[in-house]
């Protein structure tokens, strides 16, 4: 009776067919993994792409109203890249747009958003560093402290807006404590540091939970042994924290710039964007021109749209901001 060896033919099995075999389990997988992800390019095209392109389509088209030169009512038509002329050069028609209309906020409107972004972003990353190292240390009563931070955080934005909103009246305890009489809502810049405040005290949590995260992972090990190496806590926190957390602190970072740049729902309760149009930021602006115009608010969101993914794009390509490359980096000694 013949008895076949199989196992010298495997043996025998050259480089070039090894080969063949790995590069056809990876097609397998490559074909599995889009499988898996399709439903999910499928619902995000839906919810995601539709409304942007719809957006973009309704930004070429001109508002129905009255023609001022036939005295008719008309329904709109192709206008080209006059709805975004409108905004970028304040032009309303052939002239330039009247002082407190929605064309002539533009510019004003930017540089709210910015400032806000800014100023809140920074002083939020620096408070929230700080409570993450200080929830980051064992102590008694450190489960109390952690909940009792995610309180801002917990609170409805409009209920916020409304809680400052009293805070900061004329007879409110913000002039009491100062032995002042501020007009925080009817003057341009105490109105703007009256809501940088309000967005602080309420988003500096998430900041802090999100730099906690990053600090859990460091293990105490490296905090040991560069204390044998007589290293000092400011030369710990440059060396080891900051550079360890640096992902976790640039995705928070990109977190709260991308919030703070649609930004709406804070400054149209506390200060519904006045005094005029001082604290009136990009996403209040669409709201005020959907009232009058449809078609010129999607011009103005595919505007508001190319900035954040212009925002975005920086954070992730420039400054590190992309969490999974950025671990991997580390992990290989790339970057120190």
């Amino acid at each position: 009776m013949a008895v076949v060896d199989a196992a010298p033919e495997a043996k025998a099995k050259s480089p070039r067919g090894r080969k063949s075999d790995k590069a056809a389990v990876k097609t397998h997988e490559r074909r599995a993994a889009l499988w898996l992800i399709a439903p999910s390019i499928l619902i995000l095209a839906v919810v995601i792409g539709y409304p942007l392109v719809a957006a973009v389509i309704q930004s070429f088209q001109k508002d129905a109203g009255l023609n001022a030169a036939t005295g008719l009512f008309e329904q709109g038509g192709f206008a080209g890249f006059s709805n975004y002329t409108h905004w970028l050069l304040q032009q309303c028609g052939p002239v330039p747009c009247p002082p407190g209309t929605n064309g002539a906020s533009f510019w004003t409107s930017i540089f709210n958003t910015f400032f806000f972004t800014i100023t809140t972003v920074v002083l939020e990353t620096i408070l929230g560093l700080w409570m993450a190292l200080i929830m980051n240390r064992a102590y008694r009563g450190r489960a109390l402290v952690r909940a009792s931070v995610l309180v801002p955080w917990a609170i409805p934005t409009a209920v916020t807006a409304k809680l400052w909103f009293f805070i900061f009246a004329t007879a409110g305890i913000a002039n009491v404590i100062l032995h002042a009489q501020i007009l925080w809502t009817s003057q341009a810049w105490p109105a703007r540091i009256a809501i940088i405040i309000a967005d602080v005290w309420k988003t500096t949590p998430f900041m802090a939970l999100l730099i906690l995260a990053g600090l859990q992972i460091i293990p105490d090990e490296i905090y040991e042994a560069s204390r044998v190496d007589g290293a000092s806590t400011v030369q710990q926190f440059f060396r080891i924290t900051l550079p360890l957390i640096k992902p976790a602190l640039m995705v928070a970072i990109l977190f709260r710039t991308l919030d703070a740049l649609r930004m709406y729902d804070l400054p149209a309760i506390l200060t519904g964007g006045g005094p005029g149009n001082a604290t009136t930021t990009l996403s209040i602006l669409v709201v005020n021109q959907i009232r009058q115009g449809f078609n010129a608010a999607a011009a103005l969101s595919t505007l508001t749209f190319l900035l954040i993914f212009a925002v975005a794009f920086i954070f992730v390509r420039f400054l590190g901001a992309n969490v999974v490359a950025t671990t991997e980096a580390q992990q290989k000694g790339e970057l120190r």
